[in-house]
């Protein structure tokens, strides 16, 4: 079944490779993504409300120092 022509045999063999490798790819990047779900995710929305309610403190203090001028 081979055309003879070596770009198309040369196609042929990259979708075979890539196609074997896509399986692997997917399971990685479902990984990366449940990683990222179940660990960063959660740290982020924490040091995130940390902040805020640091910056609200602060915020207080600065009207309470405002209205004493």
């Amino acid at each position: 079944m081979s055309s003879g022509n070596p770009f198309e045999e040369f196609g042929r063999k990259v979708d075979q490779h890539i196609g074997s490798a896509a399986p692997r790819v997917e399971e990685e990047v479902r990984k990366v993504i449940d990683y990222l779900n179940d660990e960063v995710v959660p740290k982020v929305r924490q040091n995130s409300s940390e902040a805020l309610r640091i910056a609200a403190d602060q915020l207080c203090k600065l009207a309470d120092y405002l209205e004493r001028k």
